[in-house]
């Protein structure tokens, strides 16, 4: 039976960390919100599903995703699941955990992102808080990306299995998030981003060589990758970007 992932339809979003996972292992899935319906009655059913009152463990948000009779939300728990299902993490449980750990950063890095360009909540629309985001992108950039991609630097500096993954010798769920996070901040800060990948040459490495996975590269080329947007977490306003 194949997988249903539910999340918001016409972005990326948290749900693409997801799809890279699922696409990698090969595993049949159903993107629900992108079948037949429009955006707005996509958006509709998802939310009717998070408010059936016959479901006694409901995700908070998207993306969720349902094996069965097993709904999982929260984008590092989905990738828990499906990595120890599909080989997408180390089988040592020291090695489980820390690559979560690090699924549990990049989920920071994310959230950073997203309020960079929406500091005061996203229920305002972007104009509505220019000079408050144009403060906390110039920190962002100026602070954070460098130091979250440094972190992965040393992190694959100081893998013992070598340095062309985050954890062991193979891929894991981890490899496919870091290189979507390097895609994410590519777009939305393209300038600042460059400018530190070429000094952490192993992350660019990674980027390249997970862009290259037969899997990930024919996703990539398919009308089911969407590019990125500004509806989006990763979104590009050129004055935000220094």
């Amino acid at each position: 039976m194949a997988y249903e992932l539910y999340y918001w339809p016409g972005i990326q979003g948290r749900g693409e960390f997801v799809r890279l996972a699922l696409e990698e292992a090969g595993a049949g899935y159903v993107d629900v919100a992108r079948g037949p319906l429009s955006e707005d009655a996509s958006a509709g059913a998802l939310m009717a599903v998070l408010e059936q009152e016959s479901i006694a463990r409901p995700p908070f948000a998207p993306p969720f995703l349902k094996d069965g009779d097993v709904l999982i939300g929260q984008t590092a728990a989905i990738l828990l699941f499906l990595g120890d299902r599909h080989a997408l993490a180390p089988r040592d449980a020291a090695k489980r955990l820390w690559t979560h750990q690090i699924q549990l950063t990049i989920a920071d890095l994310v959230a950073e992102a997203h309020d960079s360009h929406h500091p005061l909540g996203a229920n305002l629309y972007y104009e509505d808080q220019k000079p408050e985001a144009l403060r906390r992108a110039r920190h962002f950039r100026e602070e954070r990306i460098p130091r979250y991609l440094g972190w992965f630097e040393t992190l694959l500096a100081r893998n013992p299995d070598g340095d062309r993954h985050l954890v062991g010798k193979r891929v894991s769920y981890a490899d496919l998030s870091l290189f979507q996070a390097v895609e994410g901040l590519l777009y939305a800060f393209p300038n600042r981003t460059k400018g530190v990948l070429a000094e952490a040459r192993r992350v660019t490495a990674l980027h390249q060589a997970t862009a290259r996975r037969p899997r990930i590269q024919a996703y990539l080329n398919s009308n089911r990758r969407l590019p990125f947007n500004e509806q989006g977490i990763f979104r590009h306003y050129p004055e935000l970007d220094g």
